[in-house]
């Protein structure tokens, strides 16, 4: 396909995302399969331009003066590739397979002072999020949301964490250097590889060491909160909502395969994938528990016995938006509402697991207060055994002194963000069970 032809295609795509309120993911899935010519180049330069267009629709619309599908895309190509009008009317021709030719309001579009203008515009446009979480992203970051969310709004690198059952960072470092890995700034674990200027990322499962279980993809954000939770060989941990297995690989390693791990999950189909994690990470030590009912509780025998219990708990997601720009223009005040109970919930059963003594390590992929002190202080509220752990203290004992200062609004926790730690956005908070 030519260049033109991939943004024609990326107009559709995005058109099929607004109409029809699905993912991305899904949108391209299907527009690849009713386009078997399209090779995985071409379907790969149309999914990050249809990306690159979620992560800026806001501030692209504002812009070209207009929404939709169209526009946004121009405007994303000006704000978020640097492109100039005759680069971009060099696309805009209306040849075979190319976009119709730029109009004169597209054109005084793009000749619109871009940086005065967003300098002008409400929070919610110049960092490109919805109207309706202006007030939640407010009272998490105050007057520096607009940066908060712009860096929210960029592309992420490849995160992977080394998996020390198997290989250290060094022998990790020297098999992926080819693809110009580096070691993570923050996570004694992590790896990163920076994507191609074209968005593409390398096929890292088909890394032999992928393969070997030496590596895991998984956010510098997510390794550290798991770092935080601090498992110890020889104990009792579970992990409470442990979906695909991602924490649970990382927790087994720091346990060294010494102990008992619980991993579950309310939806067994979630859990699908943790089978073959677990084998090629050479993990032994994980019971894996689903209900078998709707009223079945699998870790019934386990009530008080606990020293850790992680929860990765349900939430809107929103830390993820460097990754899934489509996720926050679906989320909804009842999707937010949702959650919320969700945690509850979630935590609740958690104050069942844990022994006294032992911790609860709550843990969200969100930068919303309401998802994270505002959830931490209303599980205080219901259970007087329980207290926090000092953030710093927290971060102290796993070696991450750095994070001392990356205290939550609230106080109870520790919140990551792309602007402030260069990962995902986290936000982790430690409970002890007095």
């Amino acid at each position: 396909m030519t260049p033109a032809a991939r943004l024609s295609a990326a107009i559709e795509v995005l058109a099929d995302i607004e109409g029809r309120r699905r993912p991305a993911a899904d949108a391209l899935k299907d527009w690849g399969l009713a386009h078997r010519f399209a090779g995985s180049g071409d379907r790969s330069a149309i999914g990050t331009l249809v990306y690159d267009t979620l992560r800026r629709r806001n501030s692209a619309a504002a812009l070209m003066g207009k929404d939709g599908p169209r526009a946004t895309l121009i405007g994303a190509l000006r704000l978020a590739r640097g492109w100039s009008t005759e680069q971009i009317e060099g696309l805009f021709t209306g040849e075979r397979f190319a976009p119709s030719p730029l109009t004169e309001e597209e054109r005084a579009g793009l000749g619109r002072d871009a940086e005065a203008l967003l300098a002008a515009a409400p929070a919610w446009i110049a960092g490109d999020y919805p109207q309706w979480l202006d007030p939640a992203l407010a009272a998490s970051f105050g007057e520096s949301r607009v940066a908060e969310a712009r860096a929210m709004a960029e592309r992420a690198p490849v995160d992977l964490r080394v998996n020390t059952l198997r290989c250290d960072r060094e022998t990790a470092l020297a098999d992926l250097a080819p693809l110009g890995a580096v070691a993570t700034p923050l996570s004694p674990l992590g790896l990163r590889i920076a994507i191609s200027a074209d968005g593409r990322a390398p096929a890292i499962q088909a890394e032999p060491a992928f393969q070997r279980g030496f590596i895991e993809i998984q956010d510098e954000g997510s390794q550290i909160a798991g770092l935080l939770a601090g498992a110890k060989p020889g104990t009792t941990v579970v992990d409470l909502c442990a979906g695909g297995g991602g924490k649970t690989l990382e927790l087994a390693a720091a346990m060294r395969n010494e102990g008992t791990l619980y991993a579950t999950d309310s939806d067994k189909r979630r859990l699908a994938p943790i089978w073959e994690r677990l084998t090629r990470a050479g993990v032994t030590i994980v019971e894996v528990r689903h209900p078998r009912g709707r009223n079945d509780e699998p870790l019934s025998d386990v009530f008080g016995k606990a020293d850790l219990v992680v929860v990765d708990a349900p939430c809107t997601g929103t830390g993820t938006w460097r990754r899934n720009p489509d996720a926050k223009w679906r989320v909804r005040p009842s999707s937010l509402e949702g959650r919320i109970a969700d945690q509850a919930t979630v935590l609740d059963r958690a104050a069942r697991l844990v022994r006294p003594g032992g911790r609860i390590a709550y843990i969200t992929c969100s930068v919303l207060r309401d998802e994270n002190d505002d959830a931490v202080a209303a599980f205080l509220g219901r259970h007087d055994g329980f207290a926090p752990v000092s953030p710093a203290k927290a971060a102290a004992a796993a070696g991450l002194d750095a994070l001392a200062n990356r205290t939550s609004p609230g106080g109870h926790g520790l919140q990551l963000t792309p602007l402030r730690t260069g990962t995902d956005g986290f936000f982790f908070a430690l409970l002890r069970r007095t």
